[in-house]
């Protein structure tokens, strides 16, 4: 972790990759990536726990240490991939957002995913849309280089190559004082800087596509997947909706922040079924954060689920309203 975060400062973008184990001791790296504002990738291919548990086994149960497993204040964006073909243009995203944004990301996988296989298409990387990490190239300030002077839009802080003339700056652990670098002990400095990053990972939402809803519109009961739980809910809906039911899925890619319509999807239906496997992660951050009445279809045995199981969960909901 350290190793990518010197490259990211560097001016590459660095990436980390381990599973939920691996992550835990790369946190306090991770929060320093945090402080300094840099592009940097972190891949968790989520498997079963706590500790060694199934180390070979699916699971979903990283979720929350993604969100919130780092000391103080430290948002950082989560995104999670769906499909093994779908895990390209993940990361691709995730690539997009962290240089654009100057922010370390979460990129979650599981064991099913890394080791599932599907056709999948060759891209031309010539017609893949261009990143521009719109380096530094001098002074931005009257006084100087100012290394925390953000862009008015995404608030990304200037990414500047080490050993570029004029470009000198101070970095480190230590809070930094707005705009300077420098540090600082400031009370109202650090509320603002504490703020300035929160705000910046919440705008993201702006930059994002809408959640997209599967199915029928009239629906009474929606479905909310995410990660690699897609395939088999996907299947499960069609199912049930071949029985002349009405359901709609919704499916999760980005988790932090949320789509800026969830909570108007969430809304739109008298019920909301979140299946897991955990032990309602995802089901906790909708209900505090949406403040929707959802409920958890959750199994943690190192399998991914089954459509006829989900198909049975499904119905069985439909059948209490």
């Amino acid at each position: 972790m350290g190793a990518a975060l010197g490259a990211a400062f560097g001016g590459a973008l660095g990436v980390s990759t381990s599973a939920g184990p691996g992550v835990v001791l790369k946190q306090e790296t991770i929060g320093l990536a945090v402080a300094l504002e840099l592009p940097l990738l972190i891949l968790d291919i989520q498997r079963g726990g706590p500790s060694t548990g199934l180390p070979t086994k699916p699971e979903q149960g990283d979720l929350l240490m993604a969100m919130f497993g780092r000391n103080s204040e430290s948002p950082i964006p989560v995104l999670a991939a769906s499909t093994p073909g779908q895990c390209f243009d993940a990361a691709l995203e995730a690539a997009r957002i962290a240089i654009k944004f100057r922010t370390p990301v979460f990129l979650l996988s599981d064991a099913y995913l890394a080791n599932g296989s599907e056709p999948w298409l060759l891209p031309d990387v010539s017609a893949l849309p261009t990143i521009d990490p719109g380096f530094a190239t001098g002074p931005n300030h009257e006084d100087g280089f100012m290394p925390y002077q953000r862009d008015p839009k995404t608030l990304a802080r200037p990414w500047a190559i080490p050993g570029t003339p004029g470009l000198e700056h101070r970095i480190g652990g230590l809070e930094k004082q707005d705009v300077t670098g420098n540090v600082s002990y400031d009370p109202d400095n650090h509320d603002l800087m504490v703020r300035l990053r929160a705000q910046k990972v919440a705008a993201i939402a702006s930059d994002i596509p809408k959640l997209e809803v599967e199915g029928d519109e009239d629906a009474d009961l929606l479905v909310v997947s995410w990660g690699g739980t897609y395939g088999s809910v996907a299947a499960a809906v069609r199912r049930v909706r071949k029985r002349k039911q009405k359901v709609a899925h919704a499916h999760l890619h980005y988790l932090n922040p949320f789509p800026r319509n969830t909570g108007e999807v969430l809304r739109s239906y008298k019920q909301v079924l979140v299946p897991e496997l955990n032990l309602g992660q995802l089901l906790k951050l909708l209900r505090a954060e949406f403040l929707v009445d959802a409920v958890g279809y959750n199994r943690v045995r190192g399998k991914p689920f089954r459509a006829d199981e989900l198909e049975t969960a499904m119905l069985s909901v439909l059948e209490e309203l």
